[in-house]
């Protein structure tokens, strides 16, 4: 008897970011440090880049949001939003970056669907930034996970 596990968020994510990820992201910074950003971590390293974690708090092997300047920006120039900063219904609130360091080979990609594109991914749109949001991670996992229940043994 054994057990196997799977990961659908790992799944999902990396299948829909895939494609945004050019041989100049090297670097990812990883908003958030719950469930959601151990699976983004999986799935970053899975496609060969480097990351660090972000978080409010210090803790060990994480940068603090203050210690954020733009030039950590301009080297981990892939950034991934794992908080519910900026879902609705608090579509005023963004995750405190230096958005102005901020350029056409920055990739911001937002675990949040609701709204359509979040302050987070609007500031870095402004600022040149690659934005995606999470409808198509949420899609793509909920499809793995269907395939798991229902697969023949």
């Amino acid at each position: 008897v054994y057990l196997k596990g799977y990961n659908s968020d790992v799944i999902g994510f990396t299948k829909s970011i895939e494609p945004y990820i050019e041989p100049y992201h090297k670097k990812a910074l990883i908003l958030g440090t719950g469930g959601a950003s151990k699976a983004i971590n999986f799935g970053l390293k899975s496609l060969g880049l480097e990351t660090a974690f972000v978080s409010r708090y210090e803790r060990p092997g994480t940068i603090q949001y203050e210690k954020i300047t733009p030039e950590v920006i301009k080297e981990y120039n892939v950034i991934v939003n794992c908080t519910p900063v900026g879902m609705y219904p608090h579509v005023d609130e963004c995750p405190a970056l230096p958005y102005e360091a901020m350029d056409s080979h920055t990739l911001l990609y937002d675990l949040i669907y609701n709204p359509d594109e979040t302050l987070f991914m609007k500031k870095g749109k402004e600022h040149g930034a690659t934005v995606k949001n999470g409808l198509e991670m949420l899609l793509l996992q909920a499809f793995a996970s269907w395939d798991f229940w229902h697969q023949e043994k």
